[in-house]
C-alpha cells in the first residue's frame, strides 16, 4: 500500500518543521461551482425567456465579473474575520496566562486529563507545554478555543475564490461566442459540474463518481429552476417588448 509521505525519522523532521499548511480547496470549490452554476442559470433563464444570443453574452459576462468580485470580496471579509478572531482570542489567551497563571495551567491539566494523561505523565505534559508562553497560549487556542492552528490569507482565499469562478463560469458562454447554443452550453456545463465533483473526491472518502454525480444534479437543478422561471416569464418578457 502506497503512502501519502513517508515515515522515516528525517522525512518526519523536515515535515512537522514545515508546519500545518494552508488549504485553499474549500475556496476553489465554492468559487468554481457557483460559477459555473450562477453563469449557467442566467444562460438556462435567458433560453427559457427565448432571448437573443446577444442577451445571453450580456448578462453572463456582467454576471461572471460582477458577481464574482462580489463572492472573492465576501470570501475576503469573512476569512479577514476569521484571522482576526484568532488573533483576539491568542491575546486574550496571553493576557490570561500573565494575570492568572494558575487557573490556566488547571485548563490546560484538566484537557490533557480528558485525552487520557495522569498522574506524573498529566503533570509533565502541564509542564512542558506551560513552560513557554507562546506553546502555552496556541495550545489553547487551538484546545480550548477549537480554532485551526494555521491562519489562512484572506488575498490568497479571495483570489482562489474568483479565479475559479470566472473559469467554471465562463464555459456556459463559450459555445455561444463559438456559434453553438443553448443545448452545448448544456452538455459542457454538466461536464464541469462533474470534473468539479470528481476532483473534490481526492479530498475525501467518496467515490470519484458519486462526489461527480451529486454536484451535477445540484447544478443542473439550479439550472432548472432558472429554466422554468424564465419559461413563465416567456410572456412578461415579450408584453414589455424587449
Amino acid at each position: 500500500m502506497k503512502l501519502e509521505h513517508a515515515h522515516d525519522p528525517v522525512s518526519i523532521r523536515r515535515r512537522l518543521a514545515a508546519g500545518p499548511e494552508a488549504l485553499y480547496l474549500r475556496d476553489w470549490i465554492y468559487g468554481g461551482i457557483d460559477g459555473a452554476v450562477t453563469t449557467f442559470a442566467i444562460v438556462a433563464g435567458v433560453a427559457g425567456a427565448d432571448l437573443s444570443v446577444a442577451v445571453v453574452l450580456i448578462l453572463g459576462f456582467a454576471n461572471l465579473i460582477a458577481d464574482g468580485f462580489s463572492m472573492a470580496a465576501a470570501n475576503y471579509s469573512g476569512t479577514k474575520a476569521e484571522k482576526d478572531a484568532a488573533a483576539r482570542m491568542l491575546a486574550m489567551e496571553h493576557r490570561h496566562i500573565a494575570t492568572a497563571p494558575e487557573g490556566e495551567r488547571e485548563e490546560i491539566r484538566q484537557i490533557f486529563a480528558a485525552k487520557g494523561f495522569e498522574g506524573e505523565a498529566l503533570e509533565a505534559a502541564v509542564d512542558a507545554i506551560t513552560a513557554d508562553k507562546t506553546r502555552w497560549a496556541e495550545t489553547m487556542l487551538v484546545e480550548e478555543h477549537h480554532l485551526a492552528p494555521v491562519t489562512r490569507s484572506p488575498w490568497t482565499a479571495a483570489w482562489v475564490t474568483f479565479s475559479a469562478f470566472v473559469a467554471c463560469g465562463l464555459v456556459p458562454l463559450l459555445p455561444y461566442l463559438l456559434g453553438g447554443g443553448f443545448a452545448a452550453s448544456t452538455a459542457v456545463t454538466a461536464a464541469v459540474f462533474f470534473a468539479i465533483g470528481s476532483a473534490k473526491a481526492q479530498w475525501s472518502l467518496a467515490p470519484w463518481w458519486r462526489s461527480g454525480a451529486e454536484t451535477l444534479v445540484i447544478g443542473l437543478a439550479a439550472a432548472g429552476l432558472a429554466y422554468g422561471v424564465g419559461h413563465l416569464l416567456r410572456g412578461l418578457v415579450d408584453g414589455i417588448g424587449v
